[in-house]
């Protein structure tokens, strides 16, 4: 249970502010929303299960940013109107189409 003593002299907006957080810091909000309803065994591992994944999905973005800003040019990258579609790629009589030259796409 959270408890904030009002010191003499101090506002009131101040211990206000202390108390609520400390209150963020022990979850206590969080535990009187999960706590609110009930919820079964299946629902529960259901939910745990979700919040997994957010969390591994979450981990895999920041090590994917991280890693391309520290990887050199592995392979070219194509501006977003020149990727390859099914269209583009298919095969003219004299080759690929122009839309897939990667001529001045070259690493640097």
């Amino acid at each position: 249970m959270a408890e904030v003593r009002v010191q003499e002299g101090e506002p009131l907006e101040n211990a206000l502010r202390r108390f609520k957080r400390k209150v963020q810091q022990e979850d206590i909000i969080k535990e009187v929303k999960r706590h609110s309803y009930y919820l079964k065994p299946g629902e529960k591992k259901r939910v745990k299960a979700a919040l997994a994944r957010k969390r591994n999905r979450k981990k895999a973005r920041k090590s994917r940013t991280s890693s391309k800003q520290i990887a050199t040019c592995a392979a070219p990258r194509f501006p977003r109107r020149m990727r390859a579609t099914n269209s583009s790629l298919k095969l003219k009589r004299g080759g690929l189409s122009q839309h897939y030259h990667l001529g001045s796409m070259l690493c640097a």
